[in-house]
């Protein structure tokens, strides 16, 4: 508190010593910090001033005192602040939604403690369906895929729905399996019904083999779907993300994110990639690409295949653990064709769900036919986990940006060799070199995939550890990225990545005031101090939003 008394009075001092010169009003001030800006040369100040919610200016304390005032001081005691964290790809609202009413599966060591969770679940949300997610068999004895046996005996005749970690594939019941009219004899584009030895569904359905189950469940009201945006927001702040992009939304879900946006309810800056539905498409289309400032909507969301995890990645040879098996297309070519075509006469962006090298050569091919060569579009491929040596040059060729997500590395690397063969997994999880074709990246956490925390995407982006520091050595060192470009990549490159940078992103005059108090100095800090760092305060368009003494 004395210290703290010291800053203010030489403070104050500053600010009344020039006589002659009446300061500027304004609704904030933060001195004493440690400000990286990120803009372009990666400055650092110490202090800056927020007016109508936008930076006006940013400098020393002594300069910032001289010009400005405020009622509102905050003094940021030496710590390190930062533009408002921006998660380049994740489910915004399937994360609220799952909060809302799917068991948490995720980090389940077995299946029995998958069963355990779900009788707890299920006492205390009773109801017609039974749903979970994140249940992962690489992190169970003998990585094998579950069946529904376990899941009669507990819970017989019971509609279940479990969703695996990655959304590419689903564990269900037998009732649900009935009621789906799914047998051994279903054949779904872009998906597999899963046969056991007796040659009956064991219940895992990968991709689009899980549509017509998930289509039997009750929808959200449009109240339920509120509550979880609001619940969904609330975690991110405490996270320290002011903006999002949300990979995959249909109409009626970004209506009523822009009516609560409206209402400012909801508080948090949303980039919506639309479904590629009719009714979504031919709604936004038309009149090009839309941003408010808290909403924008300029880009369409594709699926090339499904997950590695769940062997639905599209391969270009068969998995080296599963040799019967390379992996699905989702759509047929002149699905993806149709909709790119008209993405792009619309000034829309693309992009697309990419994970196995045959996945992402098949999209940088098919953009490729339509961008022809340089350009501005920032057309994407999110994920880019698995990437054929030959196809490393095209990300440069049409300017087609990577959208990374680095904790996919560190969660991966126990079996992605294993999956993938030696040779292969050296072009997997290649962010460094994905990065130096354009000179910039987007990454992400995909949140609920992977947890929601920015600074576990910085830590898995510079260090290549998991969250235990193991491996020592790191995994795949040759890609990692720099801090500076590992903090560049969840800020001012997932606005670029939207279109935005001019608006949000950096901590520079006339952009939006979002910040973040850091406990810990992320380009100085000790690896193992930075997995703990939280945030102590965070503001959106200069509001508080977030405070660690609430």
């Amino acid at each position: 508190m004395l210290r703290r008394l010291v800053y203010l009075s030489v403070y104050l001092s500053t600010f009344y010593s020039c006589a002659n010169m009446k300061p500027t009003e304004v609704d904030l001030i933060l001195f004493n910090g440690h400000v990286y800006t990120v803009d372009s040369t990666f400055s650092v100040a110490a202090s800056f001033a927020v007016k109508d919610g936008k930076f006006v200016a940013v400098g020393t304390n002594e300069e910032i005192a001289r010009r400005y005032q405020s009622a509102h001081l905050i003094d940021a005691g030496g710590k390190a602040v930062y533009p408002g964290f921006n998660d380049g790809h994740c489910h915004f609202y399937g994360f609220g939604e799952n909060l809302f009413r799917y068991a948490e599966l995720a980090g389940a060591a077995s299946f029995a403690e998958v069963i355990d969770r779900l009788k707890q679940h299920a006492a205390s949300h009773p109801s017609e369906w039974l749903l979970g997610r994140g249940w992962d068999q690489n992190l169970w004895e003998g990585r094998q895929f579950p069946t529904n046996e376990a899941l009669e005996e507990v819970f017989p005749n019971k509609k279940i729905l479990l969703l695996r970690i990655d959304g590419h594939a689903s564990l269900v019941s037998k009732a649900a399996l009935e009621l789906a009219g799914i047998s051994a004899k279903t054949q779904i584009e872009g998906g597999e019904v899963l046969l056991g030895k007796d040659g009956k569904p064991t219940g895992v359905l990968i991709d689009n083999a899980d549509a017509p189950v998930k289509a039997l469940v009750p929808k959200l009201t449009d109240d339920e779907k509120k509550t979880a945006l609001l619940e969904a927001q609330k975690r991110c702040f405490a996270f320290g993300l002011t903006s999002v992009t949300d990979a995959g939304l249909p109409y009626a879900t970004i209506r009523l994110i822009e009516e609560l946006q409206s209402q400012g309810t909801l508080k948090m800056k949303v980039n919506a990639m639309i479904d590629p539905d009719e009714e979504t498409m031919n709604h936004y289309l038309p009149s090009g690409p839309y941003s408010s400032g808290m909403l924008s909507v300029r880009s369409v969301k594709l699926y090339a295949d499904g997950a590695l995890g769940s062997r639905g990645a599209k391969m270009k040879a068969p998995y080296s653990d599963a040799p019967d098996k390379s992996g699905l297309i989702m759509h047929e070519t002149s699905f993806y064709q149709n909709v790119i075509q008209r993405a792009y006469d619309a000034g829309f962006q693309v992009n697309t769900h990419a994970i196995g090298d045959s996945g992402v050569s098949m999209m940088l091919g098919l953009y490729g036919a339509v961008l022809k060569g340089s350009n501005d579009r920032r057309w994407r491929i999110e994920h880019a986990q698995v990437v054929d040596e030959v196809d490393f040059a095209r990300f440069a060729t049409y300017n087609i940006i990577p959208s990374i997500q680095s904790t996919h590395a560190t969660s991966d690397m126990g079996w992605a060799a294993e999956r993938v063969g030696n040779d292969r997994v050296k072009g997997a999880y290649a962010q460094k070199r994905l990065l130096s074709a354009n000179g910039w990246l987007v990454n992400g956490t995909d949140f609920p995939i992977e947890n929601i925390n920015p600074v576990y995407t910085f830590y898995a982006a510079v260090f290549r550890k998991d969250l235990n520091g193991k491996p020592a050595e790191g995994f795949q060192m040759e890609n990692a990225l720099s801090r500076e470009e590992a903090l560049r990549s969840i800020t001012i490159w997932p606005a670029k990545g939207a279109f935005e940078e001019i608006r949000k992103g950096s901590i520079e005059p006339s952009k939006a005031a979002d910040f973040v108090i850091l406990s810990a100095d992320l380009m100085k800090a000790a690896e193992s101090e930075i997995v703990g760092a939280v945030p102590l305060q965070v503001f959106s368009n200069g509001k508080q939003v977030f405070s660690k003494a609430d």
